[in-house]
């Protein structure tokens, strides 16, 4: 755990297509100290870090690509070390998505990003209830706050996730050990998100040794 009188400290993705003040807000809140990185060696080696994400897949991963983090990142999630990834986040794990069409993605898990279908507004904007299925661990039911067009539409093998509806069930997070993927965000999602961005936060503490 960390020291007493510390704060654990995150370190977070700059991404370029996130909003980055909403999380290290929200992160604070939650009682972590957050910093900034496009350091391939740091995302590599953080005790914690954060995966943001706003905007499309495609223009997210040619920076990812161009600042050498795409590597890093899928070793590190594979590995099980303590991240958080959120919104775009969770679907740079997968291996593409139909809104970048023939730009691989992360491809830690397996999977393609699809466009809600159906008479459902599109982008998703608002709130939306979150149900854990079995196994979850961080995740509880609650209401969460989504920004999305696209979305995973079932859980990956290897992960206990919760779904919500949108035209039909989704891939609302999924968690394995100190890994949580959100596609909605915590940040903003009240007092069930910064629950939820507390219970990653001791987690991933307790993985992490208590460092930095």
């Amino acid at each position: 755990m960390s020291a007493p009188g510390t704060l654990p400290g995150v370190v977070i993705v700059r991404t370029g297509t996130a909003n980055l003040a909403s999380v290290v807000a929200g992160l604070a809140r939650a009682g972590a100290a957050a910093r900034l990185t496009e350091d391939p060696a740091e995302v590599a080696s953080a005790p914690r870090l954060v995966l943001p994400g706003v905007g499309a897949l495609g223009a997210a991963m040619e920076r990812l690509d161009a600042l050498g983090l795409s590597g890093p990142l899928a070793d590190r999630v594979r590995a099980g070390r303590p991240t958080l990834a959120v919104c775009l986040g969770l679907q740079l794990l997968a291996e593409r998505s139909d809104e970048s069409p023939g730009v691989p993605a992360l491809g830690v898990v397996p999977g393609n990003a699809t466009r809600f279908s159906g008479p459902v507004r599109v982008p998703q904007l608002g709130w939306n209830r979150v149900v854990p299925g079995p196994g979850c661990r961080l995740l509880e039911e609650g209401f969460a706050y989504f920004a999305n067009s696209y979305r995973l539409e079932a859980p990956p093998p290897g992960w206990s996730a919760a779904l919500a509806d949108h035209g039909g069930p989704f891939v609302a997070a999924m968690e394995r050990g100190p890994v949580l993927a959100c596609q909605f965000h915590p940040e903003l999602s009240g007092a069930w998100g910064l629950s939820l961005l507390r219970r990653w936060l001791a987690v991933a503490d307790e993985a992490a040794g208590g460092a930095w």
